[in-house]
């Protein structure tokens, strides 16, 4: 058996296989409510075999969107449209998981089709909030400092989203701490200029990112997977670093975390990365020898590439983002061209399982 189509087990849920449906934004809700575009884009890779399908980043309250047109999960009425996904979802043998997310200074901004630009108070927008008054580039406002009093009740969003997506049938949870984002914005020392117990030496910049781990561990069932997702690298001098998130990985393991999800960047403006295919891949390797399950994510495009990851024990799991949305059905096709042969098919679509 392929590699790539091994189970995995993580706490009780049993992944079929290792293919990861990543977190991508969809700029398509209205007040934060999933509706049918949601449903088909989520519903579809399940349909399509992957075995983790995520839903975009999830705002815990409000102001932590991206843009107005986020999915959100800060209110109970939310959760009705997205228990009907998630049931999909299990219908179809897959495991639904859901990302929760604030932007920090990077929210209020517009959909990239629109411009991906700041959007004012004035048109709409809201006054974003860091860790330190630093705005991201020049075309971003400045952030307010965020006081005690925020950062305690952003940690009190993330632990009562966490227990909407329980309520709301998801069965893993991954935090958002990558790209720039609140959490990163925190432990990057590059976008955290405290002098408090959030800023810093390394303990403190992660402070915060363990705070929300407890909040969200104290009603997260034991049984169930909680993963995290970091920028390993910010690709630049005196920024946070591959040996950060390898220390970063002991420590997280011992809180209640079961998988980091290894991406890159994103929290300062014109860093050039070098994206090219498996550019992520030795993140995820250089942290998985600290003993804690990985994610690989990034320019991953072929069966063939994805099974070597997993055969060179590079990563644990394959997070996949534009391949899958150019191809919902890519673990179907993956199987095929690797030889697995006993891939189960939806039973709708069995009949096209072989050529003939």
């Amino acid at each position: 058996m392929p590699h790539l189509f091994t189970p995995l087990t993580i706490r009780s849920i049993t992944l079929k296989n290792r293919i990861v449906v990543s977190p991508m934004c969809q700029y398509s809700s209205e007040d934060g409510f999933a509706n049918d575009w949601h449903f088909v884009h989520l519903g579809s890779r399940a349909v399509g075999g992957a075995a983790l399908v995520f839903t975009e980043a999830t705002a815990v309250c409000p102001e932590g969107r991206i843009s107005p047109h986020d999915l959100g999960i800060w209110k109970d009425e939310h959760i009705a449209q997205l228990k009907k996904i998630t049931n999909f979802i299990e219908q179809q043998g897959s495991i639904p998981g859901m990302q929760l997310a604030h932007a920090g200074r990077k929210a209020s901004t517009s959909e990239p089709w629109n411009g991906d630009k700041l959007i004012p108070v004035s048109e709409g927008g809201w006054k974003t909030s860091a860790p330190s008054a630093i705005a991201f580039s020049d075309e971003k406002d400045t952030p307010e400092e965020l006081s005690q009093e925020g950062i305690d009740k952003i940690t009190a969003d993330f632990k009562t989203a966490a227990k909407r997506a329980l309520d709301a049938g998801f069965k893993v949870i991954e935090i958002h701490g990558a790209h720039g984002y609140l959490i990163n914005e925190f432990t990057s020392p590059l976008s955290n200029k405290r002098i408090d117990k959030y800023g810093g030496t390394f303990e403190n910049r992660i402070r915060f990112l363990l705070e929300i781990i407890d909040a969200i561990r104290s009603v997260w069932p034991d049984n169930l997977p909680l993963f995290l997702r970091i920028s390993a690298s910010d690709w630049t001098e005196g920024g946070w670093t591959v040996e950060d998130s390898v220390k970063l990985a002991g420590i997280v393991k011992e809180k209640g975390v079961d998988v980091m999800d290894c991406s890159s960047g994103g929290v300062i403006s014109n860093v050039k990365i070098p994206a090219k295919p498996n550019y992520q891949v030795p993140f995820a390797e250089a942290v998985r020898k600290a003993g804690i399950l990985t994610g690989a994510v990034g320019v991953i495009v072929t069966p063939e590439q994805a099974e070597d990851i997993l055969k060179n024990e590079q990563a644990d799991l394959v997070f996949m983002a534009r391949e899958l949305l150019r191809d919902p059905y890519f673990p179907l096709r993956a199987a095929r061209e690797l030889g697995y042969d006993e891939m189960p098919w939806p039973v709708q679509y069995e009949r096209a399982k072989r050529k003939k």
